[in-house]
């Protein structure tokens, strides 16, 4: 119950922290140029500027700064994020659209830097100072200092265009009417590249986290103890070093999580995915606020549930927490 209450007080804390975010994109929004109904008019060829006013009178536009601001927010506590003049829908419908593409990605990318930069970090650490270690230590630091686009665009070339193994984006073959379990192959074949692309920056920070904890925990009183009792080095490490080094990897996975959806927009554009980041980039261009807006507010609560489920863990993973020392 300790747990529960612990993560409830930071969860409730996180929600003023959503609120100026809102608040500040919002404001700052207004400082470009232009607007949604400039955008309409330039898609409809041109348009009067009695048409013009019409548009801004009918979404808003016309209205203060302040009295914007607080339509908006009176909209979001009856969980209204408004309607899309550049889709012609509404906003919520919009982004369920494009939420899952960007929720496989993520938690494909994140389970795949999280899985091997264990791996790759604990092997780093066993071996430290030979060549195992310097092989893994150069690949993450390779794999963290190349942008993710280049990543992307040479995955692209080798394995669809050259190779011809994947498919070169997108999300699915839509005209090939797939169901069932062949359509969920179809789907994690497009996500392979894509996956690659933005869990390798990812798996290059968890490995050196991990190789680093790994060591400093090794040298800790309780581990030459549990030698001293007679422990095989394997049981040494599963049971208390590995449970101890994790700690700092848990927390960045909730550090970590608003930053891939950051890097989401990136890869989505270079594969052409049909997710949040690739909509957030379209909306921006296009100076569709709502839509703007609801990514935003979608994209913090993801990051707030992150961490909330992280703040459950790290309680297992750390009996003092949970036990309120």
């Amino acid at each position: 119950m300790r747990v529960l209450a612990l993560a409830g007080r930071r969860l409730a804390a996180s929600l003023p922290t959503l609120l100026i975010i809102l608040i500040g994109l919002f404001l700052l929004l207004q400082l470009a140029p232009g607007d949604t109904v400039d955008a309409l008019m330039a898609q409809m060829g041109g348009g009067s500027a009695e048409i013009a006013a019409d548009l801004r009178a009918f979404y808003g536009l016309d209205l203060s700064v302040p009295a914007q601001l607080g339509n908006y927010l009176w909209r979001l506590v009856q969980l209204d994020l408004g309607f899309s003049a550049i889709y012609g829908k509404p906003v919520a419908t919009v982004i369920l659209e494009r939420l899952p593409a960007t929720l496989l990605l993520m938690t494909a990318s994140l389970s795949f830097a999280f899985f091997f930069g264990l791996v790759l970090g604990v092997l780093a650490a066993r071996r430290v100072n030979r060549w195992p270690d310097t092989l893994i230590s150069t690949l993450g630091l390779v794999f963290y200092a190349t942008p993710s686009f280049w990543f992307g665009l040479m995955a692209i070339v080798l394995f669809a265009v050259h190779l011809q193994w994947l498919p070169a984006g997108g999300f699915e073959e839509v005209e090939a009417g797939l169901t069932g379990f062949a359509r969920m192959l179809d789907i994690a074949s497009h996500l392979v590249l894509p996956t690659l692309t933005l869990g390798l920056i990812f798996l290059a920070i968890y490995l050196r986290i991990m190789r680093a904890t790994m060591l400093e925990v090794l040298t800790l009183d309780f581990v030459r103890t549990a030698r001293a009792k007679g422990l095989d080095e394997t049981r040494v490490i599963t049971r208390h070093v590995l449970r101890n080094a994790l700690l700092p990897m848990v927390t960045l996975i909730g550090l970590q999580a608003g930053t891939m959806l950051g890097g989401s927009v990136v890869v989505e554009s270079v594969f052409s995915l049909p997710g949040l980041g690739r909509l957030a980039y379209e909306a921006v261009v296009q100076r569709d606020l709502n839509t703007l807006l609801g990514i935003v507010f979608v994209s913090a609560v993801l990051v707030i549930l992150v961490n909330f489920l992280v703040d459950l863990a790290y309680a297992r993973l750390d009996p003092r927490i949970g036990a309120g020392r």
